[in-house]
């Protein structure tokens, strides 16, 4: 058999293509030479039917559509790469992606949870309006370098980030990709709150130990001077400084206590401790002192064990500070009482309860700061160093128990112990 040309080829493609449409064509024609309708008329009808028919049915240029990413490299986009998106939206920073016009194109939750949502395409000033911020981002955009600023946030609460802007390629290396930007918030706020605390520690500390170290200078210089013949008042200074050293010995225990009980904060006690014979033991050491401000300590104990895992001789420090507290703070009620509740149905729990005239619910949360006093005249004149509630705070994190503070003005305070 011979071999079609390309042009026979075509044809007979689209005779095969276009059969029913020439069968239709061909039969329309019989029913008109049928009717009467003569040759070339039939025949004019015929070609002129075929002929619209094949010109309908040639194939339409298709338009053409620009390549998706995976099949080319687009030149710019404003929407990120999936993998890209997900990536971010992991991140537990706040994290914002912006063009070269500051518009938003991505922030991940971290984000929309500290600053709220924002449209994407608005401007970054639409959520946020520090100046610091605007301006650094403008100059990363001009520039093409990274910046970073400390920023705070007042509201809702006090925050404090390092906030970063630099310049990130999503391009590969050679073609030209719209210049996007990244805003990245560290929050430092824990950071600075520790730093914080550090400083008023060591500021407190040395007005602490200045005050009484500035008395015995003083006496000191007394004695030696216009009081070196006389020797009553010689007698008086001479227990004035006896008091001052006390306290001093007392502030240095103290804070040794704090610092030995830091480094080992991580480690739970695992030893068993009755509190029922140890709440006896401290409310007979504290009977001297209770007795000298007018207070009875009555104890409310269960039958039987009340066992709890933990270090003896810190339990011990816990109820006598609270037991303390209570007699020196509350004597006008004149009984401090101590329940312990323990049973199989819940926790253990030890309440110590004055009849005093409580404590303003604004100083509540703040007892348990080192040298943090409601009235300071009060605590000094009954020698508090401050660091009493602080060390117990301390002492029930390693126990993992936790200290719960009730109180009401003019009806006493309680605070309990659960473990």
């Amino acid at each position: 058999m011979e071999e079609q040309t390309p042009w026979t080829g075509k044809l007979m493609a689209r005779i095969r293509r276009e059969i029913f449409v020439l069968v239709v064509a061909l039969a329309i024609a019989f029913i008109a030479v049928t009717a009467g309708m003569n040759g070339w008329g039939v025949l004019g009808l015929l070609v002129i039917m075929i002929l619209a028919v094949m010109c309908s049915s040639q194939p339409r240029a298709r338009p053409r559509v620009p390549l998706s990413v995976p099949e080319m490299e687009q030149p710019a986009t404003r929407s990120l790469l999936p993998e890209v998106s997900a990536t971010l939206s992991a991140l537990d920073i706040p994290v914002m992606v912006i063009s070269s016009d500051a518009s938003v194109l991505f922030q991940n939750r971290a984000a929309e949870k500290a600053f709220g949502e924002v449209a994407i395409g608005a401007h970054i000033s639409a959520r946020l309006r520090s100046p610091g911020i605007l301006d650094m981002v403008r100059e990363t955009i001009v520039t093409n370098a990274p910046n970073q600023i400390e920023h705070s946030e007042r509201l809702p609460s006090e925050r404090v980030y390092i906030v970063r802007s630099s310049p990130v390629e999503l391009a590969p290396e050679g073609s030209i990709g719209e210049r996007l930007f990244m805003l990245s918030f560290r929050d430092i706020s824990e950071v600075r709150r520790i730093d914080r605390m550090r400083s008023d520690f060591v500021a407190n500390a040395s007005h602490e130990l200045r005050t009484p170290l500035a008395s015995l200078r003083g006496f000191i210089e007394t004695i030696q001077g216009p009081a070196k013949n006389d020797f009553k008042a010689q007698e008086r200074f001479l227990g004035i400084m006896f008091d001052q050293t006390t306290r001093m010995s007392r502030l240095v225990d103290d804070l040794l206590s704090l610092s030995r009980l830091e480094l080992k904060s991580h480690i739970a006690p695992d030893e068993k401790v009755d509190l029922v014979p140890l709440l006896g033991h401290v409310r007979d050491a504290l009977l001297p002192l209770a007795k000298d401000v007018g207070v009875e300590i009555l104890l409310h104990l269960p039958e039987g064990k009340a066992e709890v895992l933990g270090d003896r001789d810190e339990l011990v420090q816990v109820f006598e500070n609270l037991m303390e507290n209570a007699c020196k703070y509350g004597q006008e009620g004149k009984t401090v009482e101590v329940f312990l509740k323990s049973g199989p149905a819940g926790p253990v729990e030890v309440t110590v309860v004055d009849q005093g005239p409580g404590i303003p619910a604004e100083h509540v949360p703040r007892l348990t700061e080192r040298f943090y006093r409601v009235n300071i005249e009060d605590s000094r004149s009954k020698k508090g160093t401050g660091l009493g509630l602080a060390i117990v705070k301390h002492i029930l994190t390693r126990h993992r128990a936790r200290l719960i503070v009730k109180s009401e003005v003019g009806k006493g305070t309680s605070f309990t112990v659960r473990f």
